[in-house]
């Protein structure tokens, strides 16, 4: 299997696909890089290189015990960069990984970077607090932690509903869609699952965004119901000079994995690829 083996002996797993200017896809959590299989066929069909790698604890990935915080999973994006000598790389990410994708600009800066997608990005904060009153309460983290404690394979089950808005009319959400979410979480460590629920419910990255100097796309949906786009979305777009801001109406948290909603992000991805 192709792996980066990272500055503490992790091994990190990806893939590549396609040749041309490389674009690099982030995850989101729990999911690992096959949640972006549609994507990197549609950037290496279109004339680019797609690579999407697994976060260390999370799929084919080195499952380790430690190491699930900001500034090491952006160290081993950079390692895995280093690794594979990318450069004019554009980097997209999905919700936690929106974090990782913040994190790597802010430690390493943009000399290997042309571009970023944040696709329903956890930037810049998810906790609720006084100055961010639109973000989400402590307990619902609390509570996300005890569910997978208890029994993870059940609250994965029940997680899925709520990350593709399952329960809108409209919905084009699949049994497969949901059964897909469930086989990416069952393949992360518990221990990896319930430390990124911290990570990625309470820390900042203002700091971050403020050091983006890159063509920036923001792309969210406005019935989020993981990460709200008031508290994330729309807040990004505004920190960072520049960015475009694409609101998909009646858009869930699994945009870029359902019929309909998946075929408009391609589409918007691949036009802003080729700008």
């Amino acid at each position: 299997m192709p792996v980066c083996t990272t500055r503490d002996g992790v091994e990190i797993f990806y893939k590549d696909w396609g040749r041309g200017r490389p674009v690099v896809f982030i995850h989101g959590w729990p999911l690992h890089g096959d949640a972006w299989q549609d994507q990197l066929k549609a950037v290496a069909d279109a004339g680019y290189r797609g690579i999407a790698h697994d976060r260390r604890g999370h799929g084919r990935s080195t499952p380790v015990y430690d190491g699930y915080d900001f500034d090491t999973f952006a160290d081993d994006l950079h390692d895995l960069l280093t690794h594979l000598d990318l450069r004019d790389v554009t980097l997209v990410a999905h919700s936690m990984g929106g974090g990782e994708l913040a994190r790597y600009i802010g430690r390493h800066g943009t000399g290997r970077v042309h571009s970023a997608v944040l696709l329903s990005a956890i930037t810049p904060l998810m906790l609720q607090g006084p100055d961010n009153p639109e973000g989400v309460p402590q307990s619902v983290f609390d509570d996300i932690k005890a569910g997978i404690l208890k029994e993870r394979s059940q609250f994965w089950q029940d997680a899925a509903e709520g990350f593709f808005s399952a329960d809108r009319p409209e919905s084009k959400v699949t049994q497969g869609n949901k059964d897909a979410f469930w086989h990416m979480a069952m393949a992360a460590t518990v221990q990896g699952a319930v430390a990124c629920v911290d990570a990625f419910g309470s820390t900042p990255f203002h700091g971050d965004l403020k050091k983006f100097d890159i063509p920036t796309l923001v792309v969210h949906g406005d019935d989020d119901r993981i990460v709200p786009i008031d508290a994330t979305g729309r807040k990004t777009a505004r920190m960072v000079p520049g960015a475009q801001l694409e609101v998909y109406e009646g858009g869930s948290h699994g945009i870029a994995m359902v019929d309909g909603d998946k075929q408009r992000f391609n589409r918007d991805l691949l036009d802003f690829l080729g700008r």
